[in-house]
């Protein structure tokens, strides 16, 4: 069954703590947060806030350096949050110029995601656009899902669109790769992405295409407006007129 998720990263300049931030989404119609890091707040506080917003822990963007530092860690400290998947949020694209780059960073990723294993943690990775950048004629993105066994895909569909991929075939050529997704917006030839709704993404095609490869979370993520709660709203809106 696929669950409906706010990325919180859409929020991170608001002035109020994070356990507020997390109460605030507990008012709209998402059922789960995924976490881009933790602030100054506690994971005992951070708890009391999902549990008092009826929240469930979707995921969290963990850089990977901070990963290879201390895998024990970084799993006990999600885990303590109820969550059980992590994702690169970013790696940058030099990684992604060469098919030999590709495979050096696919390696680093599966060493990673088996780190994590052994704590009960699942790894993805999540794309910009550098990955769409062409390799021997296919998306480094594809190489990458080649070239890993263990480390999953958290396909952005927006920036898989602003890279000049088609985001919808992108996923169902990779759905056995996909646990969660991320619903943002682009539109054809231009760069960057845009506001959900605002482009070119088919939101119910989204959701359709989630649902029939029974993913576990679809999330949504804003990059506009990260210091104002109108991204909530906005994003709010999208769950009550598609999902």
């Amino acid at each position: 069954m696929t669950h409906f998720g706010f990325q919180l990263y859409s929020l991170h300049a608001v002035d109020d703590p994070l356990p507020a931030v997390v109460e605030r989404v507990g008012d709209t119609g998402f059922e789960g947060v995924e976490f881009a890091g933790l602030d100054d707040a506690s994971v005992e506080e951070l708890t009391d806030a999902l549990d008092d917003a009826e929240l469930a822990a979707a995921g969290a963007h963990v850089p990977l350096d901070d990963i290879e530092a201390d895998p024990a860690g970084v799993a006990e400290t999600y885990r303590a949050l109820g969550c059980t998947d992590l994702a690169v949020p970013w790696l940058d694209p030099e990684h992604f110029e060469s098919v030999d780059a590709v495979e050096a960073a696919g390696e680093r990723l599966d060493a990673a995601a088996r780190a994590l294993a052994e704590h009960d943690v699942t790894l993805h990775y999540h794309n910009h656009d550098q990955e769409m950048v062409e390799l021997d004629g296919r998306p480094a993105l594809a190489h990458l899902a080649d070239v890993t066994d263990v480390v999953g895909l958290q396909l952005d569909l927006g920036w898989i669109g602003a890279g000049g991929g088609d985001p919808l075939a992108f996923l169902d050529a990779h759905a056995e790769r996909v646990d969660h997704v991320h619903l943002k917006d682009y539109v054809e030839g231009e760069e960057g992405t845009v506001e959900v709704g605002e482009g070119d993404i088919d939101i119910d095609a989204v959701v359709d295409a989630c649902r029939d490869h029974d993913l576990s979370w679809l999330i949504y993520e804003a990059e506009e407006h990260p210091d104002s709660y109108e991204t909530l709203e906005h994003a709010a809106a999208i769950v009550d007129e598609h999902w």
